[in-house]
């Protein structure tokens, strides 16, 4: 099936067949949906970009899918840097007819917070080296300062409200955001105060339906700021979920994601079968002939 048209084009791709914040929020302004999914690597980027994915999110989650941490505050920020720039590498890769996705990179956690001088410069780096198109950042409206700083500096934000999984140490582990008349103001006026600062995009975690279309009311009245939901329910105009929960390759997903495939019981079976032929002996010949001597 093609995406948004015959052309086989990601709708919000510009010419050249990429998808930049200017065309995601002409979609917003629309009402045309968009997707996302996390992606950590070159050859996952490849057949993402190739399904018309809009929107690759090189997520602190990599702490967990990758590097086997139990906590997404584990992800040390060099190796996301490194990630972020194999997924565009990967990405732009994809071949002909292919759309080229806008390359989210999300700032770990304490890359941003020790110092807003630290935080533009680590944001610097995730665009000149990690060349990612949009930095994300999890945030109140206390950070409205060093938004609208890295907005001067030309660094294009997408404000993370809602739950916030790097200050889940706070509050006993991962939860919902929002489920009172107070949290679900907090997260509002965050949202508000983000958009007022120039973010360009905002990002809403697990709260309640309610919750997010307020938070996407306030984007609309902004302009039409396009917002991604993530168990946030239906009304954000973009949707984002762990690539491994899609695949089926995590042991439990989390409640507002239905995996799309099985893929690890399939890696499984063919890594059985790998290890049963070697056993056996059932491996191929080599395919390589043996040079003949060269005449003296």
């Amino acid at each position: 099936m093609s995406i948004g048209g015959t052309s086989g084009r990601a709708p919000g791709a510009e010419g050249g067949g990429r998808v930049t914040v200017a065309g995601l929020h002409r979609m917003t302004r629309r009402g045309d949906r968009f997707a996302c999914l996390t992606c950590y690597d070159a050859t996952c980027a490849r057949w993402l970009a190739r399904a018309g994915v809009h929107v690759l999110l090189v997520g602190d989650t990599a702490a967990e899918m990758v590097l086997g941490h139990a906590r997404t505050i584990d992800m040390p920020l060099e190796v996301l840097l490194a990630l972020t720039a194999g997924v565009r590498r990967g990405a732009e890769r994809a071949g002909a007819g292919s759309v080229v996705p806008l390359i989210m990179g999300d700032m770990p956690f304490m890359s941003y917070h020790l110092s807003e001088d630290a935080a533009v410069s680590n944001a610097a780096r995730f665009m000149l080296e990690g060349r990612a198109d949009v930095v994300k950042l999890e945030v109140d409206a206390a950070h409205a300062g060093l938004v609208r700083r890295l907005t001067r500096a030309g660094v294009p934000v997408c404000a993370h409200v809602g739950s916030r999984p790097q200050r889940a140490a706070l509050s006993g582990g991962y939860s919902a955001a929002g489920r009172t008349e107070a949290e679900a103001e907090a997260v509002v006026g965050a949202a508000r105060a983000m958009l007022d600062a120039g973010a360009v995009m905002l990002l809403v975690e697990a709260v309640p339906d309610g919750v997010a279309e307020r938070v996407v009311g306030a984007a609309e009245a902004a302009g039409g700021v396009p917002v991604i939901g993530i168990g946030a329910g239906p009304s954000p105009r973009g949707q984002v979920l762990v690539m491994h929960d899609v695949l089926g390759l995590t042991d439990r997903a989390p409640a507002f994601a239905e995996p799309l495939a099985a893929l690890g019981p399939l890696m499984e079976g063919a890594a059985r079968q790998w290890v049963q032929a070697v056993v056996l002996g059932n491996v191929k010949a080599s395919p390589y002939t043996a040079k003949a001597p060269e005449a003296s």
